[in-house]
């Protein structure tokens, strides 16, 4: 009985903060610029185009190709995400400055190329964002200009909009998008060849992260290590992800892809929401990780951003809405060795402890006692 009147009231609680909000539209003002900083996102979505030029919550077999721009307000912090929907105001939030349909994968890698040549060499990554549940098109579009401009992302960014019904009681219509959006997400990933990237970095958050296991193992099973050749990095932020569904999504990618990073937060509420309303209270999600144990044996680096959730504007998207966070991650973006496979390099992006498995033993080195961010390198297979 206490449970289910938890699960009430966070489901009551995550209607009501959107509810006074028509997130359904977000109009282009290209004027937005004559204030803002322009920030190009590209785009690729499976969501049904709209007749005002967007795209909603419907499901498109067709792969629909974007550039984006995005007016970044002049005051904004990081971490900060903020706009108005049907009436923004540029000079406080981040604002669709222009919208522009490709006409297929060339023209995508032309433009991306295009853009990847206004980095110097070895600064020309492609990331590519995979947003999470309860989001709209605009929304993940202004959270990957968000992220690329806090963190000083270098190169492309192109966000894989998934058709999520951007509602809080959406959770299984989103769930069953998912597995919906696989083929497109295949389609993108296999056809992005721009020629003059240095890597394919894949990021996903929440719900995200599901599409992009499973879309990586059924590369994998068509194409047997076609990750680890095509992909430079994959992190999974707050993954809304079932820990033994994915071990087993793991076992099919062999060699798995490095680094290979998972941002986890015991602090993170619409998780533990998760949990409840699939029925395994008693299990976590990965995304909130209690036990290294689950893991213990994967090729993976698990980061415990917990420390910094209180901080965040996001209890269940720390890395992005955390200042102390972004800020890290910021600084150890301008090394070349951010994401260097020896395990002590990890301690530029969280200088905290780091615990490394050697020859089936834990060993656990104190780097720091100011930070508390704790860092787990799974065995190399």
């Amino acid at each position: 009985m206490q449970r289910s009147r938890l699960l009430c009231s966070l489901i009551f609680v995550l209607t009501v903060a959107v509810s006074c909000t028509d997130r359904s539209f977000t109009p282009t003002l290209p004027k937005a610029l004559e204030v803002g900083t322009a920030k190009t996102i590209f785009g690729a979505t499976t969501r049904e185009p709209l007749p005002n030029g967007t795209f909603g919550p419907g499901r498109s077999a067709t792969l629909s190709l974007l550039e984006l721009t995005v007016s970044i307000p002049p005051n904004h912090k990081p971490g900060q995400l903020d706009f108005g929907y049907s009436e923004p105001d540029p000079t406080t939030q981040f604002t669709m400055a222009g919208r522009r349909q490709l006409d297929d994968m060339a023209e995508l890698n032309q433009r991306v190329g295009n853009e990847l040549q206004k980095f110097p060499a070895g600064q020309r990554d492609i990331t590519v964002f995979v947003h999470g549940f309860n989001s709209t098109q605009a929304e993940t579009a202004f959270r990957a200009a968000q992220l690329s401009n806090d963190i000083n992302i270098p190169g492309a960014t192109i966000i894989y909009s998934w058709p999520s019904q951007g509602k809080p009681l959406g959770y299984a219509y989103d769930g069953d998008s998912v597995l919906f959006a696989r083929d497109g997400l295949e389609q993108l990933l296999r056809n992005l060849k721009p020629g003059d990237s240095n890597r394919v970095v894949l990021v996903a958050h929440s719900m995200g992260s599901q599409l992009v296991m499973e879309t990586m193992r059924q590369i994998e099973i068509k194409n047997p290590g076609w990750s680890n050749d095509n992909l430079g990095a994959v992190i999974l932020m707050s993954p809304d992800l079932d820990v033994e569904v994915f071990r087993s999504q793991m076992r099919r990618i062999d060699p798995v892809p490095q680094p290979f990073v998972v941002m986890v937060s015991r602090k993170d509420n619409v998780l533990n929401l998760s949990q409840r309303l699939r029925g395994t209270h008693n299990r976590g999600r990965l995304g909130n990780l209690k036990s290294l144990d689950d893991v213990a044996e994967l090729p993976i680096e698990v980061v415990d951003t917990t420390a910094y959730a209180d901080t965040a504007e996001s209890g269940h998207f720390v890395a992005a809405t955390s200042p102390a966070v972004l800020s890290i991650l910021n600084a150890a973006r301008q090394t070349a060795q951010t994401f260097d496979r020896d395990a002590l390099s990890i301690q530029r992006l969280f200088p905290g402890r780091i615990v490394v498995d050697q020859d089936d033993k834990a060993v656990e080195i104190s780097l720091s006692e100011n930070y508390q961010a704790n860092i787990y390198r799974g065995e190399d297979r």
